[in-house]
């Protein structure tokens, strides 16, 4: 008998069509063609170090993804994490699947020696926000955006 097991992984330049289906999700249904073929490029490209991500996947259905961008910052010497998308199938929500992509994310920092990891989410955005208390420290900053292009 076959046991469900969940695995994380690097994306595979197969997994297109189960990613889409959930980027699509993350973004609420709104697709601009050029970002995502472009987020897709990044990543699955080894050589490209800037934007990686990981998948959540069981018995070949991919049940949540999580992208993340490392840069340098002022500071410190070693690069920060930007955890930029957290997303996991409605169906399979509330059985630790996101924890476990952060707890993969962070363990890979760990690794590489990062010196921090850091992400948004939305103020309303509670069930997010309860996973989230138990990982980071909540900074009470206001963040600006200015759209330039």
């Amino acid at each position: 008998m076959a046991v469900n097991r969940l695995i994380i992984r690097p994306f595979e330049y197969s997994d297109f069509p189960s990613w889409v289906t959930l980027w699509d999700d993350n973004n609420l249904g709104i697709r601009d063609e050029d970002v995502t073929e472009k987020t897709w490029e990044r990543l699955i490209d080894k050589k490209y170090k800037g934007v990686n991500g990981l998948c959540a996947e069981m018995n070949d259905e991919m049940m949540g993804i999580v992208h993340y961008i490392l840069h340098p910052t002022t500071g410190h010497l070693n690069d920060v994490c930007y955890m930029q998308d957290l997303y996991v199938d409605q169906k399979h929500r509330r059985k630790g699947i996101g924890k476990r992509l952060v707890n993969e994310v962070t363990l890979i920092g760990m690794k590489e020696r990062w010196a921090r990891m850091y992400w948004l989410t939305q103020d309303n955005n509670i069930e997010a926000k309860a996973m989230y208390e138990n990982f980071g420290v909540k900074l009470n900053f206001t963040f600006y955006v200015l759209p330039i292009s």
